[in-house]
């Protein structure tokens, strides 16, 4: 049994084959606005086959031909129970959402906060504040590494920027203004954690960000709860968890 799980988001498009159960190719690709191009490059590097069994997610999960479609909230609570099984709290931050579920022991989900009303709080929200800093996203533990927060009061991205604009006139240290985006995101998304009463145990950190060691602690320094992350498969979550729902049906 062949099963290609495929996560289109907003900025990165993630795709896993699993075959005979067990996860055998896995591959990442900017969605550079066209899901159907991104997706299209995925199926070819996985070697997508007739008989295989596809099951998509994400934003542009509707916009490729699939055998079934499932929304990312029960993707991800699923990738995360793969991955590691005794998660019963996920947070996600993605390009264009941030996510907040509580699961049972099976991966499935009892409750869930979505912020996917505007960039706050989203890996678009560091991607452009970073870059008014003149820095990548990829560069951002090394980057904030010795830096002191300050206070980022906006957490709308336009007027975010402007205060970061304005911290940068008054000489501010750009890594005290990169570490303190940071914090206001943690802040931000401790707060949707707690609004679906979190079960006792670990955080399972998926999404773009989840590569970002310093996110990871500063979580678990607002939540005061542990955080794990897989630094190779926490951003194909969404991926993992379509498979195995696919997995499940054959």
């Amino acid at each position: 049994m062949r099963v290609i799980g495929l996560d289109s988001g907003s900025t990165t498009t993630k795709g896993v084959l699993f075959e005979h159960g067990k996860l055998q190719k896995k591959k990442l690709v900017s969605t550079s606005g066209d899901p159907k191009v991104a997706s299209e490059k995925i199926f070819t590097e996985l070697g997508n086959t007739p008989e295989t069994f596809i099951v998509t997610t994400g934003y542009g999960r509707k916009l490729i031909q699939a055998d079934k479609i499932v929304t990312e909230i029960t993707c991800h609570a699923k990738g995360a129970a793969y991955l590691r099984d005794d998660i019963k709290n996920v947070i996600d931050i993605g390009g264009q959402d941030s996510k907040a579920i509580r699961m049972d022991q099976f991966g499935r989900v009892l409750d869930f906060s979505m912020n996917d009303k505007c960039a706050a709080g989203t890996g678009r929200f560091v991607e452009v504040l970073m870059r008014t800093l003149g820095e990548k996203i990829e560069q951002i533990d090394s980057f904030v590494a010795h830096a002191v927060p300050v206070k980022i009061n906006s957490m709308c991205t336009v007027f975010a920027e402007s205060e970061v604009i304005s911290l940068i006139g008054k000489g501010e240290k750009r890594e005290n203004i990169a570490l303190g985006v940071l914090h206001s995101i943690a802040s931000r998304i401790s707060n949707q954690l707690r609004q679906v009463n979190p079960e006792t145990g670990p955080i399972f950190f998926s999404g773009g960000l989840s590569h970002s060691q310093t996110m990871a602690q500063l979580i678990e320094e607002y939540t005061k709860m542990a955080v794990y992350y897989d630094q190779e498969l926490s951003q194909y979550a969404g991926a993992i968890g379509a498979a195995q729902i696919g997995l499940q049906q054959n």
